[in-house]
């Protein structure tokens, strides 16, 4: 199923039933008085949150969606049949905004929650509504009113604990298809991986983790190069950031200097991002002969200066996978459930310009 992210739909509630004109008409009875019902409310829009869905793509072609009419009133004071509420389903982590004004409408994060997006009309009064002491034959009523129309912006940011972050060919897939029962795509060569990627870590028997793979971040990237900020977001969520770095890339480059590249790409894109705690891991240790292991290590960390945990890991040959992922589990329990605030994000078109940084 193709990965979508974000897209842009119309949802209009249901027109309320108009109310309805009658009079009473039976033989016998030359003044029955008015008998006309009030119509049916329209339907109402609602957004429900499920854990089996992980893209948005059936709303890439599905843009305009509208809940079904309230019925008109009848007489013999029958009221008409209020319109079905329409519930859309969307994956957990779906951040829904007004695409006019901007407004962020809500957030579902938990599996099951409800968000109302357009309200369906209010419905019409018949001609009883309007029976008085002095107006025994009302020929008044009133129509259903139309129901909210609104163009939303959905996205979809992806929902794991922890983040891995790395310039393409950094080992990123092959890492998660280690330690997880995840199969991103792995070729030699760069932006194999298009899209994100989820896989759930188990240790022993009852604890798990969910890590996120999103494509390679290359320079310039904070201003559109490459695939640019549109995967970046799928970080704002995690608890933990992973830095892949490899100890040998194939084009002989510095792998200090793309380390840093990494750090300034994301600093750009968002400060209060790049300041979220983040680990090194020293990727493709075993394309180093032992003896000259440490000594690369060590030139990369000096030249880092980096004071945070360090990983000499093997995604391909799992080496040191274990002991991270154990460690990555003791962390996430000392963080506990305590709430990471989502940094604010910038538009692609902001980004492009910049140098610097009702649920129910």
């Amino acid at each position: 199923m193709k990965f979508v992210d974000e897209v842009t739909i119309t949802v209009q509630g249901g027109k309320g039933g108009d109310g309805c004109l009658s009079f009473r008409r039976e033989k016998f009875i030359p003044f029955g008085g008015p008998n006309g019902g009030d119509g049916g409310d329209g339907g109402s829009i609602y957004f429900v949150a499920n854990s089996t869905l992980n893209t948005l793509i059936d709303y890439r072609f599905h843009q305009h969606i509208k809940a079904k009419n309230g019925q008109n009133g009848m007489g013999s004071q029958c009221s008409g049949k209020s319109g079905e509420d329409l519930e859309l389903i969307v994956p957990v982590g779906t951040v829904v905004y007004d695409a006019d004004t901007h407004e962020q409408m809500g957030d579902l994060v938990h599996a099951g929650e409800r968000l109302l997006v357009a309200k369906g009309g209010f419905h019409g009064f018949g001609n009883m509504r309007f029976k008085t002491s002095r107006n025994r034959s009302p020929r008044k009523t009133t129509k259903g009113r139309e129901g909210d129309i609104r163009q939303l912006r959905l996205e979809l940011k992806l929902l794991a604990d922890v983040g891995l972050l790395g310039l393409p060919n950094a080992g990123k897939s092959t890492l998660i298809r280690a330690v997880s029962a995840a199969t991103p795509k792995v070729a030699d060569y760069p932006f194999t991986t298009l899209h994100p990627n989820l896989g759930v870590v188990k240790i022993g028997q009852s604890q798990s983790f969910v890590i996120a793979d999103i494509p390679g971040v290359i320079e310039g990237a904070a201003q559109g190069a490459g695939l640019g900020i549109r995967f970046l977001k799928h970080l704002a969520r995690t608890r933990l950031l992973l830095h892949l770095v490899d100890v040998l890339p194939l084009d002989e480059s510095d792998p200090i200097e793309r380390a840093r590249a990494i750090i300034h790409e994301l600093t750009k894109y968002n400060p209060e991002l790049a300041k979220r705690e983040r680990w090194l891991l020293l990727n493709k240790m075993d394309l180093l002969p032992e003896e000259e292991r440490e000594a690369r290590c060590q030139e990369i960390i000096e030249g880092l200066d980096w004071q945070g945990p360090i990983f000499r890991v093997s995604g391909l040959q799992r080496e040191g996978t274990e002991a991270l992922c154990f460690a990555i589990m003791q962390r996430l329990e000392e963080l506990g459930k305590e709430e990471i605030l989502e940094p604010e994000e910038k538009t692609e078109d902001e980004a492009s310009h910049s140098t610097g940084p009702q649920i129910l």
